[in-house]
């Protein structure tokens, strides 16, 4: 793939051909047994893990996702007023906000509580307009959801209120707390916990028109977990939610992010002098560094510092010292000021991987992707070519 602009600073290359491949993957991979298999949700919450939610969203929908996902309900109507049409879900909501906006423009939006169905119920009478609303349950994260002891009052509730006409319940929803581990206790406790939800809420006379439990490691780890519909947010971005388990090659994902810079200076150290602020690098051999316009102001994690690599040319280059705000140093024999910087990338050419860098800094590929940012500029690049069609 040629990257846009060569004389580019630094810049974020997202790659729209990845991300639909990898929706078609998805599929592919949660429909091994007979029937159409469940349905897709594409989570494109924090501007699309730093892909950028609009562009992501757009691919998704032509690689078939009936579904998108966010947090917020700012989210969900950027996304309408792109033009998306298509089935939304919405789930983090403050206690008092106003659900009008997301009423009227046709989200699904998720509950926690009778409270907080009651302001959706509120902004649906004054629209005269049934709202869409998906209850969601704490089986075991202990974060969002109703607790267990608060599931009957909920599913209760929100009878009463399709039976008066002012919702519709359009799914009863959980979410795993240890799903990238397998062999936890805590996923078969889950799936029981979520079973048991289902027959409480057909108990008050719900009939939602999904049922959803998995993330994207439930999704591809746990098959019977997948009940109507699956929700895939870094698996949709090329990388793997359990790379200790399954890599993102062996589920023939592509990551579709890639960030580069250019080098804009080069120098020559001699031994014994430090390098970055606090000099916790000092040469010990004479050595030629090149400077990386990017830092911890455009999302590079100071964590890397001295533990990352990046690539220039066909080399593995360490990062040196403290990453700074705007800049960091590598180690680059024979390098030149401008030469074109792979900090990471789909890894296909021996560069650093979102991956790699979650491992050097000690977290997950998630935090990776999604802060990198700042100052540096996003494009989006099609490698499916002009139409974005090819393979569909």
């Amino acid at each position: 793939m040629t990257l846009p602009d060569p004389a580019a600073r630094a810049e974020i290359v997202v790659d729209l051909g990845a991300i639909r491949r990898n929706v078609r993957r998805l599929r592919e991979l949660v429909s091994d047994g007979p029937g159409p298999g469940p349905a897709l949700m594409i989570v494109v919450k924090a501007d699309a893990y730093g892909h950028g939610m609009v562009e992501v969203a757009r691919a998704a929908r032509q690689a078939g996702a009936e579904w998108l996902g966010v947090a917020t309900a700012d989210e969900a109507l950027a996304l309408r007023e792109a033009g998306d049409t298509g089935r939304i879900l919405c789930w983090l909501a403050a206690p008092g906000e106003d659900h009008r906006a997301t009423v009227a423009a046709d989200v699904d939006t998720t509950a926690y509580s009778v409270t907080q169905l009651d302001e959706i119920l509120e902004a649906a009478r004054t629209l005269g307009r049934a709202a869409r609303v998906q209850l969601k349950v704490d089986t075991g994260l202990s974060r969002g959801g109703a607790p267990r002891d608060q599931w009957v009052a909920l599913f209760e509730a929100a009878r009463k209120a399709e039976v008066a006409g002012d919702a519709t319940v359009t799914g009863v929803w959980s979410h795993f707390a240890c799903s990238d581990e397998p062999d936890h206790p805590a996923n078969d406790a889950q799936e029981t916990a979520f079973r048991e939800a289902l027959v409480l809420a057909a108990d008050a006379g719900l009939d939602p028109e999904v049922r959803h439990l998995s993330n994207s490691a439930g999704a591809l780890l746990r098959p019977s977990a997948r009940f109507d519909l699956v929700r895939f947010g870094l698996a949709a971005y090329g990388l793997s939610p359990a790379p200790e388990v399954v890599t993102s090659e062996q589920l023939g994902l592509e990551p579709a992010m890639t960030v580069r810079a250019r080098t804009v200076m080069v120098k020559d150290l001699a031994p014994g002098a430090g390098v970055s602020y606090g000099h916790t690098f000092v040469a010990d051999r004479p050595m030629h560094v090149a400077l990386v316009p990017m830092g911890y102001g455009d999302g590079i994690p100071l964590h890397a510092s001295s533990r990352a690599e990046v690539q220039i040319g066909e080399q593995r280059c360490p990062v040196l010292g403290r990453i700074c705000m705007d800049q960091f140093v590598v180690d680059a024999p024979g390098s030149r000021a401008g030469d074109d910087v792979v900090v990471f990338g789909p890894g296909r050419d021996g560069e650093p991987t979102a991956q790699d860098w979650a491992e050097w800094c000690g977290t997950i590929s998630y935090e990776i992707v999604t802060r990198i940012g700042g100052r540096q500029r996003r494009v989006w690049v099609d490698s499916d070519g002009p139409t974005g069609e090819a393979g569909a």
